[in-house]
């Protein structure tokens, strides 16, 4: 039976008649287990946006910050021990301001551009489609390159895909050859505009839908190179875009892009990353749950005009969104990453896996130095992981394994907006390999649970993983204290026949393999 707590304010809702060990149980549909869960929802984005290219992921050949061919060492290696299986770039609002040109051959003759989205920061092109590429290439991920339609033309745009992957002798390929690349790159994601209802051109859907027609047309395959074309979608509840590109553009193109964000407001403050109450939490986790009804909504429309499913849904930026740290440089979004955004990390992919039918791609804004990120650094040559890095590693076990549809009972809890909270969210998968993993998250930030999963279908004798959690929701990782938030053994789980027992401390997230 679903436990309700019925309150008459937020007050009672969180006292303390609550703080008791509470049940839940878990019921795993193993004979309906049919969907892959494609790796590309654990991708990620990096914008031309304060740090997180330079000082971020590059450094350049010649800093003193150990590097390799200028891309930060300590970075690098963190992103390939996460298995990053797609990378976005370069924006975000920065990309239909970005001139690709401006961004090849010499360096030393590459020309400055001011970036007017960000803090009008200086930036010297000394990472441009070359670095990014062959940085994929080194990570083994997939490039996702965004197009730039707001202030570019047809033609830079054709030039551009010609550039990266045409293997003939035609102008662009030369060029990319006196670049000194010989062999064309595999892109296959390719994204014709951002944001085309706001900052990349302030666009009605039925004038987008026109320009993206014109402009896809251009952008050809080359030499075996197939692109996944993939049109600006939607903000979160605009759902009239998305009909009118369904209905206007359709199968013209392979994809449509959404923009959701976990944000407390637009306008003025949007709340401090590090100092919240227990009202902010439970109201970030009622907003970030609310993806589910808008990825829902916005798949319903696309199933009325595509029930075979053929366009898929990318959601290419989402993630939380506070206000910049006090003392950082305004414009450059740094914030700090808690255990409270570590939540919103599994919560969205509990969400996300039960709809990969239609939702073929996430990439959570963005890896590095900005947002909700997976790495913070510094000048200094020092790297931290957030927590919500290391639940994208917990994670990547669900990367190409079927998901397990299930069901969970379980204590939920009233929030402001009137929204409801469940205290217990999970998700499961099946690998290629037949190994089963779970992951769970109590929410409840006071409260241990005591959870039972049924495993019937499931052959296993014990259960394996890791458990992140903390003291305080508010904790996270710093320079001077890198680990005071990171995953550890978990070893409070007991199978006993088809039944799998385990005691969850409050507010904390585990993964488990059952063997």
């Amino acid at each position: 039976m679903n436990k309700k707590i019925i309150v008459c304010s937020l007050l009672l809702a969180f006292s303390a008649p609550l703080l008791a060990q509470e049940t839940s149980t878990v019921n795993l549909n193993v004979n309906e287990a049919k969907t892959v869960i494609p790796k590309e929802i654990y991708g990620q984005f990096a914008e031309h946006l304060g740090t997180c290219i330079y000082g971020g992921l590059w450094v350049g050949e010649n800093s003193s910050i150990p590097n390799i061919n200028g891309y930060r060492s300590d970075v690098f290696n963190a992103l390939k021990e996460l298995k990053v299986p797609v990378l976005r770039w370069p924006g975000g609002c920065f990309a239909d301001e970005y001139h690709w040109m401006d961004g090849i051959g010499p360096k030393e003759k590459r020309p400055k551009m001011v970036n007017n989205n960000w803090g009008g920061t200086v930036e010297d092109n000394s990472f441009g489609t070359n670095e990014f590429l062959n940085l994929c290439e080194m990570l083994n991920c997939e490039p996702y390159i965004s197009g730039n339609v707001g202030s570019g033309t047809v033609e830079e745009m054709a030039k551009w895909v010609e550039y990266m992957t045409s293997a003939s002798d035609s102008p662009m390929a030369r060029l990319r050859r006196e670049n000194g690349r010989d062999k064309p790159w595999k892109v296959k994601f390719f994204g014709v505009g951002n944001e085309s209802w706001g900052c990349g051109g302030n666009m009605t859907p039925e004038f987008y839908s026109d320009m993206y027609r014109r402009y896809s047309t251009y952008c050809r395959n080359y030499d075996g190179n197939w692109l996944f074309k993939i049109a600006s979608g939607a903000t979160d509840y605009d759902y009239d875009w998305t009909r009118v590109l369904m209905k206007n553009v359709g199968p013209r193109m392979n994809g449509l892009s959404l923009h959701y964000y976990t944000v407390l407001g637009w306008e003025g403050s949007k709340g401090s990353a590090t100092q919240f109450d227990k009202d902010d939490y439970y109201w970030t986790m009622g907003k970030c749950r609310e993806i589910e009804d808008v990825i829902k909504r916005h798949c319903a429309i696309m199933d009325s005009y595509d029930p075979q499913k053929r366009v898929a849904l990318l959601l290419d930026e989402w993630g939380t969104w506070w206000d910049e740290e006090p003392g950082t440089v305004r414009g450059h979004l740094f914030q700090q990453n808690t255990m409270r955004d570590a939540f919103v990390a599994s919560l969205s992919f509990d969400i996300f896996h039960k709809y990969t039918d239609r939702l073929k791609m996430a990439n959570i804004a963005q890896v590095v130095n900005v947002l909700q990120s997976m790495i913070l650094t510094n000048n200094e040559g020092a790297m931290v992981l957030t927590p919500t890095y290391y639940v994208f590693k917990m994670y990547n076990v669900h990367q190409d394994a079927t998901y397990i549809p299930l069901n969970i009972t379980c204590k939920e809890v009233p929030v402001r907006d009137n929204r409801t909270v469940p205290m217990l969210s999970a998700t499961a998968s099946k690998d290629k390999d037949g190994k089963v993993h779970i992951s769970l998250s109590n929410v409840d930030a006071d409260n241990e649970q005591t959870v039972t999963i049924n495993l019937t279908g499931v052959k296993a004798t014990k259960a394996v993983g890791e458990i992140l959690t903390a003291k305080d929701m508010t904790d996270y990782n710093t320079f001077e204290h890198p680990d005071a938030v990171k995953p550890v053994p978990f070893k409070d789980a007991k199978v006993n026949k088809d039944v799998l027992t385990l005691k969850l401390p409050a507010k904390s997230i585990v993964t488990l393999e059952l063997q």
